[in-house]
């Protein structure tokens, strides 16, 4: 339950799910990279619910976003899961691929979004930043939602982390969109990505439910947490921790990945 607590605040202050923390955490508890991957998807839906309805108090969701890459996602996420038993390396690279991920989206955040203007960094500058976007149309091509809901679909199914990892630096880097919002609406968008992934990994036997339960008990108190935390935080010290955090755990989670490989 404190892993769940832990995840659900690491989900609600950066928008990807939480899966950083609990997939390392079910293995350390015995379950094989492949349960892990199962087992961590029904906490991240409980998570992305709590903490995008305390997003949603602030205005920072985008629903044109949500509208297309939530339900495309949902679908592709299928998919993926339906793939993850049929990837080499017994289920060892398929985890590795999460420290990837996690070391590109810490890249991609830690670079200003190219069309966000060089404005001052004072309070109320960064909440009316974070609530209205930048200046301009922020209207987003079909096609690129659909792109991203398919991509974040598939990585949700194959890897068990809601699609967030990249959802997150697509929205930040190729929609534009600041910061705030790209936490907020990604983790909306996770909440729908994750629940056709959790029912076809838990046809396949992949969730353990002894311990998929209490770490879905912990994660909604933590995600109100992260998500209040995220609020509460300028868009750069956002951005800054946010890039830091997932650097970390992308590099230690790849240590342990690749030692667990090689020993298998």
């Amino acid at each position: 339950m404190l892993a769940g607590f832990v995840t659900g605040i690491l989900s609600g202050m950066f928008g990807i799910g939480g899966a950083v923390i609990s997939n390392p955490s079910l293995r350390a508890l015995g379950a094989s990279p492949i349960q892990s991957v199962g087992s961590t998807l029904p906490s991240i839906i409980p998570a992305a619910i709590s903490g995008s309805l305390r997003y949603r108090r602030e205005g920072l969701l985008r629903a044109e976003v949500i509208r297309w890459v939530g339900p495309v996602g949902a679908a592709a996420s299928v998919g993926g899961a339906l793939l993850s038993d049929q990837l080499p390396g017994d289920g060892h690279l398929l985890t590795m691929s999460v420290a990837a991920l996690m070391g590109y989206t810490a890249v991609r955040t830690a670079r200003r979004p190219v069309a966000t203007p060089d404005v001052e960094h004072t309070p109320e500058a960064d909440v009316e930043m974070a609530v209205a976007g930048p200046p301009g149309d922020q209207r987003h091509a079909p096609w690129e939602l659909v792109t991203i809901g398919l991509l974040a679909g598939t990585l949700s199914g194959l890897l068990g982390i809601g699609g967030g990892l990249f959802m997150v630096p697509a929205f930040s880097g190729w929609l534009r969109m600041p910061l705030k919002p790209t936490i907020a609406t990604s983790l909306a968008c996770v909440a729908i990505i994750a629940v056709p992934g959790m029912i076809t990994h838990a046809v396949q036997g992949h969730v353990d439910w002894v311990l998929a339960i209490p770490l879905a008990v912990g994660v909604v108190p933590g995600a109100r947490v992260g998500a209040s935390i995220t609020i509460g935080t300028s868009e750069r010290r956002l951005r800054v921790l946010v890039a830091i955090a997932l650097g970390v755990l992308g590099a230690v989670y790849a240590i342990e990945e690749l030692y667990a490989l090689l020993s298998s």
